[in-house]
């Protein structure tokens, strides 16, 4: 699991404890408003929507929060015009940035995502400029326990449709597959009985960059924690790796 991975596991395990529930729940209102839009309110015929609703009750979000997000992007309450764009550019130590918003103020968003980069020593760059080094890929991680047997959990998701896991996270294993197989893969593992503690479409990156030192480890989390905490943002991915020991340090 790659460093930005890991970083990934801890701001998601921190942003709820941390006094910041009302950033999370409209972040995922937004982003179950734009799926309830693209795919209809039905999470049955629609599996974005559905991996939204689950991603929204894992971190507590009120159900009226949900069906008010869900009438919203189906045209039966009053909803704003979000609009969905991708920010890409590089930030301290040469790592690439990709940054997902779901905005209804373009000129809002673009101008704050700039002053971000430039602040914490990064480049926002052509639309490009990065997306070329990362991959969609479903992800779906499991719980580790003592009983858990990865040879087993590596047939079952490969049977499933999994390509491969990935086992150094010290508390879950990531199975990895295409993003149209998530949810049979998902099924498959659950009714196995394995506890799945997420599953979402991600980015990953083709190939990482070492940051070396600590202090570029510092700038480039202090660009990523101010991009994660930002309304418009849905999702920040960056090619990474470093130090264990730095992410802790820096992120806790």
């Amino acid at each position: 699991m790659s460093g930005h991975s890991k970083w990934a596991t801890i701001k998601r395990e921190k942003a709820v404890t941390d006094g910041k529930k009302g950033a999370v729940y409209a972040r995922m209102g937004r982003e179950i408003i734009v799926s309830a839009k693209s795919g209809g309110g039905d999470p049955a015929a629609n599996f974005r929507l559905r991996q939204a609703i689950e991603r929204a009750k894992a971190a507590g979000v009120p159900n009226d929060n949900i069906q008010r997000a869900v009438e919203k992007g189906t045209g039966a309450g009053t909803a704003d015009a979000y609009e969905e764009l991708t920010y890409e550019g590089y930030g301290p130590g040469g790592v690439a940035v990709m940054v997902r918003c779901t905005t209804d103020n373009r000129n809002r968003t673009a101008g704050d995502i700039r002053s971000y980069f430039t602040k914490y020593g990064g480049n926002l760059g052509a639309t490009g400029s990065v997306g070329w080094n990362f991959k969609e890929r479903g992800e779906v991680q499991v719980m580790k326990s003592d009983a858990l047997d990865e040879d087993k959990l590596l047939a079952a998701a490969v049977d499933a449709g999994a390509e491969d896991l990935e086992t150094d996270a010290a508390d879950c294993i990531l199975v990895v597959c295409e993003p149209f197989k998530l949810e049979p893969v998902r099924n498959a593992l659950e009714k196995s009985g394995y506890k799945i503690t997420s599953a979402q479409v991600s980015m990953a990156p083709n190939s990482t960059v070492e940051v070396v030192t600590a202090d570029t480890a510092k700038q480039l989390l202090r660009l990523l924690d101010a991009l994660e905490n930002h309304d418009d943002v849905q999702n920040v991915y960056a090619n990474f790796d470093m130090d264990e020991k730095w992410l802790q340090e820096l992120v806790s």
